[in-house]
């Protein structure tokens, strides 16, 4: 899809460019040093533009100094102030970085005071050469569109356009776009219905394409993978961020397959596929394991995706970390995959489905270890959506398909949600993994 071409820094993002890899700190941004020391990791990784959260005023000082000794050691990485929840922030922080991430869904409750906000805010980073990323998440859409279109992907098509209609209206077009959703079906069909509006409209921005709150191992690569690869396969995407519950630096390794093999620089390691009717049997020699998931992954994550076939079975072969050949053929781990495929596809749930954020400044808890105590703690259920949400900033609203949420309050505190609606606040975080557990497998007999 051709597009506009946006200057972030030193970084092109857009139509006649290669697809650029990027990540997100998971530092306090208050802890400088620290958040130096993960942007040189992922700078070294590979990523080529960094996010860093930005929660008020304060933040911009640190921002500042960490954008200050950066350069100051060589590393000319582009930064993104990532804002929520207050556009006053947005516009303070326009000068400082080389691109503002906002959020539509909350940059001001009031949707009036939002559009005279953005206004000034554009005024700023047009006075910088700043670049904005409209970024629309599925569970934060604000009450002004949900209550005209519902919280479905065209109300998140429909929100962008408005958003974008508000740019061009301003003569400004240094602008990339995202819609993210933690459920693949839901982000495809958004980035697809925003492709067809732009492009009736005459003015294609770039996309920023991913799957928020993912999740982490196998889980996670596969999921991004299907929705990340369906929407770069169709030429939507011009940049990505494989968001992972771990440490991000491991996230860019992914990211940066995806943009090499949709940039025509690798190929699959399939073999060959056979079919019976709308079964397929797959057979790879894979390099390695890793490489195994992620080219199963995106060649058949769209396919069942888009209902064009209904099963895989996974046959072939890949190299281990210490050399040795593994033989895939009807065994437990093929199935595993299969598996996987299916559920990141949405076709088949064969555990719970988990929605978990990668974490960012605003965590006030050890995200990852609890994420995987609910895991293990839950794994024997079926049909249920669990989300482990690392701040009440946007947990609530970014869960918006979860059954049950466990979301950090900070202080170590959590609130645990039923739905959309908490059922219990302040619960001691030594004690949030047990309660959930009790509360699901309570309401499990009641159902």
């Amino acid at each position: 899809m051709k597009t506009l071409t946006v200057k972030v820094g030193n970084v092109l993002i857009g139509s006649g460019n290669r697809i650029v890899p990027q990540t997100m700190c998971n530092t306090h941004t208050y802890d400088i040093e620290e958040t130096v020391q993960q942007c040189r990791r992922m700078k070294e990784a590979g990523a080529q533009i960094i996010r860093i959260t930005v929660p008020g005023m304060k933040e911009v000082e640190d921002i500042r100094e960490i954008h200050r000794k950066l350069r100051e050691n060589g590393i000319d990485t582009p930064l993104v102030a990532d804002i929520h929840f207050s556009s006053e922030t947005a516009i303070a922080v326009a000068s400082v970085v080389e691109k503002v991430r906002i959020n539509p869904g909350n940059f001001h409750r009031d949707h009036e005071i939002a559009k005279q906000q953005f206004a000034k805010f554009i005024e700023v980073c047009k006075a910088n050469n700043t670049a904005v990323r409209v970024g629309l998440n599925h569970g934060s859409l604000g009450d002004y569109i949900t209550n005209l279109y519902g919280n479905t992907p065209l109300a998140m098509a429909k929100a962008a356009m408005e958003w974008i209609d508000m740019c061009v209206e301003n003569d400004f077009y240094n602008v990339v776009v995202s819609l993210k959703s933690s459920n693949t079906i839901v982000m495809v069909e958004a980035y697809r219905l925003l492709a067809k509006e732009m492009q009736a409209k005459g003015v294609v921005f770039p996309l920023h394409v991913g799957v928020t709150e993912a999740g982490n191992g196998d889980s996670g690569r596969i999921k991004s993978c299907v929705g990340i690869s369906t929407l770069l396969s169709e030429g939507i995407g011009n940049t990505v961020r494989v968001s992972l519950t771990e440490d991000p630096v491991n996230e860019i390794p992914v990211a940066r397959y995806l943009c090499d093999r949709y940039d025509g620089l690798i190929k699959s390691s399939l073999k060959e596929e056979k079919a019976e009717g709308k079964k397929i049997t797959a057979v790879y020699e894979a390099p390695s394991r890793e490489r195994l998931i992620e080219d199963f992954a995106c060649d058949f994550g769209k396919r069942l995706l888009d209902r064009e076939i209904d099963d895989v079975v996974l046959k072939g072969t890949y190299v281990s970390d210490n050399g040795e050949i593994v033989v895939l053929d009807g065994s437990k781990e093929a199935d595993y995959l299969a598996d996987e495929l299916q559920q990141a596809s949405r076709r088949r749930f064969y555990k719970p489905e988990y929605i978990a954020c990668p974490g960012c400044g605003r965590t006030m808890y050890n995200l990852q270890e609890t994420f995987e105590q609910v895991k293990s703690r839950t794994a024997h259920l079926k049909d249920v959506v669990i989300a482990v949400m690392g701040c009440i900033v946007n947990g609530p609203g970014e869960m918006a398909d979860a059954d049950w949420g466990y979301v950090g309050e900070g202080n170590h505190k959590v609130s645990i949600y039923k739905g959309k609606n908490p059922i219990l606040k302040h619960v001691p975080d030594s004690e949030a993994v047990d309660k959930l557990v009790e509360l699901i497998e309570a309401d499990r007999k009641q159902g």
